[in-house]
């Protein structure tokens, strides 16, 4: 394993990943990602320490020789010191040097690029969401050289810019890869048309002004207001539903009920009892939340979680009684009796052992 930072001010490192034995990795479909376990610091816990669950996207097109995930130190907001810092961020770039081994599960997750090289790939990523779109991009300038590629990367200014260097000479070299960088606050020594292309944020608009006519596969990732905004304006704008691709990561979830609300009108939102067992608690769903998780963290009980999507485990717990249902199959095997928290709704009134 080695580490390299892939910014100036040295937030977002790369870490990259060999394995022991030697034996090809499992493949994976650009996008997906890597499921870590870590034993963390934690002085309330026996011993100081405890594991927790974190989910990385994959930052590089697929090599059976290793893997590379890149990560983001999350710090306190500045106007909220008082909020934790990222427990797993900050672990791997303080704690985890090279040697170190890495308990890690085989690549998952539905958020991957298409093999259909004559539609053109629209890739948006803002902040730390450009992970995947480094993936899909690095795969796509391989596999399908001739496919038209754009990417639009919104971050504040060049001292955020992840991999900079790497997609100017990429643009360089491809015909078919065009770049979007847009800057929001742009230093002073930040150039515009030499360090970014645009100022403001990502948003339809822009798509709309500077993308040409045509179909075209659109994959989004970032934070919860860019992924919100452009999810919605991508189904307003009349792009077909199964052309847009989206991953939230953390508690960045899009609501896809408001994003696309073709969705809506299939069920009808009801009340129900749910039961936290464990924790002493009945709270009421009533369609506020995207997931029992959320619904969970609302109401400050306690539950684990990882991924956010469905594909760690984490969050499963026993359901006691009650039913609960997912708009789509989560990819890790729910044990029987148990749900997952994340991607879950319920169908009926529930208890839960958590």
């Amino acid at each position: 394993m080695r580490r390299e930072y892939e910014d100036a001010l040295h937030s977002q490192c790369s870490f990259y990943l060999a394995p022991l034995d030697g034996v090809p990795l499992p493949p994976f479909k650009p996008g997906q990602f890597l499921t870590f376990s870590l034993e963390v610091a934690d002085g309330s816990s026996p011993g100081g320490r405890r594991a927790i669950t974190r989910c990385y996207s994959l930052s590089e097109r697929p090599d059976p020789t290793g893997y590379r995930i890149t990560v983001k130190r999350v710090i306190a907001p500045p106007d909220r010191p008082e909020l934790p810092a990222g427990l797993s961020s900050n672990h791997l770039h303080d704690q985890v040097q090279p040697g170190q081994v890495l308990k890690v599960k085989a690549p998952s997750g539905h958020f991957h690029i298409d093999a259909a090289p004559d539609v053109p790939a629209v890739l948006i990523g803002g902040g730390i969401g450009i992970t995947p779109m480094a993936s899909m991009l690095r795969w796509c300038l391989a596999e399908q050289p001739s496919r038209t590629v754009h990417l639009y990367y919104g971050v504040r200014h060049s001292g955020e810019q992840a991999f900079k260097l790497q997609l100017e000479e990429l643009a360089r070299v491809h015909p078919n890869f065009h770049l979007n960088v847009v800057y929001s606050r742009p230093g002073s020594s930040d150039v515009v048309g030499r360090d970014y292309q645009h100022q403001g944020h990502v948003d339809v608009e822009l798509l709309r002004r500077t993308l040409p006519h045509g179909r075209h596969h659109f994959y989004v990732c970032g934070p919860a207001p860019m992924m919100e905004s452009i999810v919605a304006g991508l189904a307003q704008w009349g792009v077909p539903r199964q052309d847009i691709h989206f991953e939230a990561f953390g508690p960045a979830t899009v609501r896809s009920g408001a994003a696309l609300p073709a969705e809506h009108g299939s069920r009808a939102t009801v009340a129900f009892d749910v039961r936290f067992q464990r924790a002493g608690r009945t709270l009421v769903w009533d369609g506020q939340d995207a997931n029992l998780l959320e619904l969970a963290e609302r109401h400050a009980v306690e539950v684990e979680s990882g991924c956010r999507s469905g594909s760690c485990g984490s969050c499963e717990v026993k359901l006691l009684s009650g039913s609960v249902h997912y708009a789509q199959d989560p990819d890790h095997d729910v044990a029987p009796g148990c749900c997952l928290l994340c991607v879950g709704k319920p169908g009926s009134a529930l208890v839960l052992e958590a």
